[in-house]
């Protein structure tokens, strides 16, 4: 019986070197965490794109080596059997000119290839009827800003609809895509200057507006009045339209006892302190209000005109109001009050007092014009409104 002593010996030999065996296993070295984030890939439009731009220079080169190799296998059967007082060389051109890249032949390919890969691939439109508001907040994510123009285009109200209890514009602001919130607020003054007067008292309208006001205020809290000048703006005609014309007509009567008092009472003033009063309780801050001089002139002056004619409406009943939804939409106000003291001017000179006229006149001629702004405008009619001539009342 014979007996295996090789590791009784081996360990002996290892503790006359001084050196002994492990008792336990080996730990393994602790692997050191490494995270990666992966970037985000991008969407199905810039692959098409990139696609339609690489194809054909790929498809070239592809052809290019393709009838490289053909002419080389072609060049042993030419040099063997040429043709009887044909020169070789020519006959090998003639050979390789179809299939040569810039031939006829491999741009009719080109284009097959490239049709081909856009029908495979086609780009769908977009179909307004189907949308759903989930699919806005994903071109949001998505930062789709031409999917998000075509919708400002074609379905506007999409906008405006909340997915989650945000709006888009909202969504934008909170996950910090500042670019997809600057053209959503670009879209939303848009569709603010271009909106019809006779939509402006629908409901949904109004409704629209006050879902518009929130996020607009929301922008302006956020920081984006300093980037966007127009965003004030815009955001005060929303708050002024979906308020309704109860603080518009409060002013207008206002004024017009400022109008119509003695010499003493300061209507410019008045109707710029009413204008700066509603809009520091709105925004609250010196910083933006300063950014919206221009708006509070434009609200001054409409406030002038609309209190000067709600005196002629006293002598002159049959003459039309000024509609309230004209307030401070630039030059709207301005021109109905043109046009409806040129319509009433024999009616106006007949039964308004004399410092009535005067003062429409004044109005008439300062706020005529494009080349100077309103600024400029509300100084010139307070030199002559606010240190009115004694001779004049």
């Amino acid at each position: 019986m014979s007996f295996n002593n090789a590791p009784l010996i081996m360990s002996l030999d290892i503790a006359s070197q001084g050196s002994l065996a492990p008792s336990g296993p080996v730990r393994r070295r602790r692997l050191v965490s490494d995270p990666c984030l992966a970037d985000r890939l991008p969407n199905s439009r810039f692959i098409g794109r990139e696609a339609e731009n690489h194809a054909p220079q790929a498809l070239r080169k592809q052809l290019a080596a393709t009838s490289s190799a053909q002419s080389r296998d072609d060049e042993v059967p030419q040099e063997q059997e040429p043709g009887i007082g044909e020169n070789p060389a020519s006959q090998q051109q003639d050979i390789e000119e179809p299939t040569t890249p810039t031939s006829p032949r491999t741009s009719s390919v080109l284009k097959s290839f490239v049709k081909s890969f856009i029908a495979i691939n086609p780009r769908k439109p977009v179909s307004m009827t189907d949308l759903q508001p989930y699919q806005i907040m994903k071109a949001v994510d998505e930062r789709d800003v031409t999917f998000l123009m075509e919708v400002r285009d074609k379905a506007f109200p999409l906008l405006l609809q909340t997915s989650g209890g945000e709006t888009p514009l909202v969504h934008a602001i909170r996950v910090g895509h500042r670019d997809v919130a600057i053209v959503l607020l670009g879209a939303f003054s848009r569709w603010i200057n271009r909106l019809e007067d006779q939509d402006i008292s629908k409901a949904q309208v109004q409704s629209q507006l006050k879902t518009l006001r929130v996020g607009l205020k929301l922008a302006i809290n956020e920081g984006l009045a300093h980037s966007q000048p127009d965003l004030i703006a815009s955001f005060m005609q929303t708050l002024v339209m979906s308020e309704g014309d109860a603080w518009i007509w409060a002013q207008v009567s206002l004024i017009a006892r400022a109008l119509s008092g003695n010499a003493d009472e300061k209507p410019v003033q008045t109707a710029g302190a009413a204008v700066r009063k509603f809009t520091t309780k709105e925004l609250g801050k010196a910083s933006i209000i300063a950014t919206v001089e221009d708006y509070i002139a434009n609200a001054t002056a409409d406030l002038l005109m609309m209190g000067a004619w709600s005196i002629v409406l006293q002598s002159v009943p049959a003459a039309d109001g000024l509609p309230t939804y004209y307030f401070a939409r630039d030059d709207r106000v301005y021109k109905a009050f043109v046009e409806r003291l040129d319509k009433f001017h024999a009616e106006v000179v007949r039964r308004c007092p004399r410092r009535l006229r005067w003062q429409l006149q004044v109005l008439k001629d300062e706020l005529q014009g494009r080349s100077t702004t309103f600024r400029k405008k509300i100084e010139m009619i307070s030199l002559r409104l606010d240190n009115e001539d004694p001779g004049v009342v």
